[in-house]
């Protein structure tokens, strides 16, 4: 090796190169060409320049209004679509047609009890029930906690208030609207009903209940404009959002199970009179 060392060093400068020298020399040239292509690649490389107009340019304002009329037309759509679509079917107790079934959806509960909100629609489906609107009282709302049962808190209102434990049934599994309303569906057979809510909610579950197969008809509650009723019309926006996909995609509720007979148990004691 160390012969081989001092001979190439002692070569003059027109002796060839041994094959295994020429090698190496080639091996070594194209290392050197590969380590030199990325940087030879990054500096061809020219980005686009992304140009955000000024706001206070003309071109500028009038992007920034585009885009400000998009993002409204997006965040509002599903809402007019609602509104345009449902507003037919959504009336009083004294308008709404005959059915063999209330839907009464949660809406909180204070100390273990409905909340104002919830008392109302309860009120309402009390009225259909006593005005023979309605044979039985589907109530529909979360208990995914031991110590939160929104659908016993409902039943026993309504029992209270003179309606048969039997005509009053408890869906346990409504966790939102669409739950509560595939669930009506699939699960109790509901499939021709009054809808009972307030009315910036109403048509939401309106057009949810069509989508999962209940021919419905909605009541809607009036309530005094107050910071409450405000607050729930400010999440009908994204609520609308949500029911849109819903109505379309149509998904499985959270939870499915068997079937079960409330409802025609109850309907079976009312025409047994």
């Amino acid at each position: 090796m160390k012969v081989a060392i001092r001979r190439r060093a002692e070569r003059t400068p027109g002796e060839a190169r041994t094959p295994a020298e020429a090698g190496t020399s080639a091996r070594a040239a194209r290392a050197s060409r590969v380590r030199r292509v990325p940087a030879a690649l990054l500096r061809k490389v020219r980005l686009p320049r992304v140009r955000v107009p000024r706001a206070g340019s003309k071109a500028g304002r009038r992007r920034w209004f585009q885009a400000g009329v998009l993002l409204t037309v997006v965040a509002t759509g599903p809402s007019t679509w609602l509104w345009l679509g449902e507003s037919d079917r959504v009336g009083t107790v004294a308008s709404a047609p005959s059915a063999p079934v209330a839907v009464v959806f949660g809406a909180g509960l204070f100390d273990g009890e409905p909340s104002p909100y919830l008392a109302h629609r309860l009120d309402a489906a009390l009225a259909l029930y006593q005005q023979h609107k309605v044979q039985a009282i589907l109530v529909t709302g979360d208990n995914s906690r031991t110590d939160y049962d929104e659908p016993d808190a409902m039943r026993h209102y309504l029992i209270q208030r003179g309606v048969p434990e039997i005509r009053v049934v408890g869906d346990y599994a409504g966790f939102d609207t669409w739950d509560s309303c595939a669930r009506a569906r699939q699960i109790f057979g509901v499939d021709r009903a009054v809808l009972v809510s307030q009315t910036f909610h109403v048509r939401r579950a309106l057009a949810l209940c069509r989508a999962a197969g209940i021919d419905s008809y909605a009541v809607g509650v009036d309530e005094w404009h107050d910071a409450t009723w405000f607050y729930g019309g400010l999440r009908e926006i994204p609520g609308a959002g949500k029911a849109a996909l819903d109505a379309w995609l149509r998904p499985d509720p959270q939870f499915l199970g068997p079937r079960e007979a409330g409802v025609d148990r109850a309907l079976a004691d009312a025409a047994a009179g």
